[in-house]
């Protein structure tokens, strides 16, 4: 296989990189980067990029088709975050659903386009409307901190929720030819009747998960007005950017499983872990890396190995001065499961440019 392929993890598990050449060795792949982030996914490794002619593979896009971050900056006061930091962290549980919860009502979302018929229907099912403004469980976050001046950020990371999820598995049963959403490489064209519906149905996606962002942070920033007085959200300076989707860009269609598009100048979100926050990065367009970056810090532990080797005394230490739930529940999202994120920034200095880092004061998670 002699295509063009940079990787930018220092080290690449055995299952991650046996994915990646396996993905690469399709007819249809013709460049792919791996983020330093990267570890196994399914079908494609997390952090996988890979640059497709002629098709589009919903299984390389994922379940959560349009999973991402926002980021907005505040003119709230530190201290007074500070100072109500347990009010807000029990307002923010009570004002957004978080887990497996929705909405009592639907959410007022504007979005363009429609859904094809079935895809509706699979909206309607997995809760649609009322899922808007609902974080969601796993790694998903929201989080209220201050960058290296002191400026209060609020941060968030979530996605389609059960909708994306539903309309993802139907198109992997349908790539497959099966009545399953199978692992592998299963493609439709993009010129199809069913690969322009997917495109379509993607596309909406991509703008139910920013919506669903978009009316979290409304309400976080509502509860920082009624717990610290005069402040509020610089929405000119508000960051979105999502990290599952397929992208027709640069004559290719550019598949992004955990990774960040990072065209030059584009500005990004790049999150670590509810310890050490989040940067804010600018993108320089390296074309290696197929305009991307990575999306995180990674995994280093699965979800069941965390829960049974790590310590909560640990977990409890590393946490000191962070409003957050730091319990059993949590204890696959701690610090240690995750790889060092400052060394993976180091290892993207070539992606992208750090322009803020952002420490938690509160961490919101399900």
């Amino acid at each position: 296989m002699n295509k063009p392929i940079t990787i930018y993890a220092e080290a690449v598990d055995g299952a991650a990189h046996a994915q990646f050449m396996s993905a690469m060795s399709q007819d249809f792949a013709i460049k792919g980067a791996l983020m330093p982030d990267t570890h196994k996914g399914y079908s494609l490794p997390i952090g996988g990029v890979v640059a497709v002619e002629g098709n589009i593979l919903p299984s390389w896009v994922g379940y959560d088709i349009g999973c991402g971050m926002c980021a907005l900056p505040s003119s709230f006061s530190k201290d007074l975050v500070v100072a109500n930091a347990e009010t807000i962290f029990q307002e923010i549980y009570r004002r957004i659903p978080v887990g497996n919860k929705r909405n009592a009502q639907p959410t007022k979302v504007d979005i363009k386009g429609e859904l094809t018929t079935e895809a509706k229907k699979i909206c309607e099912h997995r809760g649609g409307y009322a899922a808007a403004g609902s974080l969601g469980s796993g790694n998903h976050f929201l989080e209220i901190g201050v960058d290296e001046q002191e400026q209060v950020w609020i941060i968030i990371h979530s996605g389609s929720r059960g909708v994306g999820h539903g309309i993802a598995g139907h198109y992997m049963a349908v790539a497959s030819g099966t009545n399953k959403a199978k692992e592998g490489h299963y493609a439709l064209k993009t010129d199809s009747d069913v690969g322009q519906a997917y495109i379509n149905d993607m596309n909406w996606c991509l703008q139910f998960a920013l919506e669903n962002r978009l009316e979290m942070m409304r309400r976080a920033e509502k509860i920082l007005v009624d717990h610290c007085g005069d402040g509020s959200g610089d929405w000119s300076g508000l960051i979105n950017r999502n990290h599952n989707h397929a992208d027709f860009n640069h004559g290719y269609w550019i598949h992004r499983k955990g990774a960040t598009h990072a065209e030059e100048g584009m500005d990004g979100v790049i999150p670590g872990n509810m310890r050490d926050g989040s940067f804010i990065v600018r993108g320089k367009g390296n074309p290696d890396a197929l305009w991307s970056s990575s999306h995180g810090a990674g995994r280093v532990l699965g979800r069941m190995k965390a829960k049974k080797s790590l310590s909560m005394e640990e977990f409890r230490r590393e946490m000191e001065g962070v409003t957050a739930k730091v319990s059993e529940h949590t204890l696959d999202e701690a610090p240690m499961a995750y790889k060092n994120i400052f060394e993976v920034m180091k290892m993207q200095e070539a992606l992208v440019e750090v322009r803020h880092h952002i420490r938690p004061l509160i961490n919101i998670k399900a």
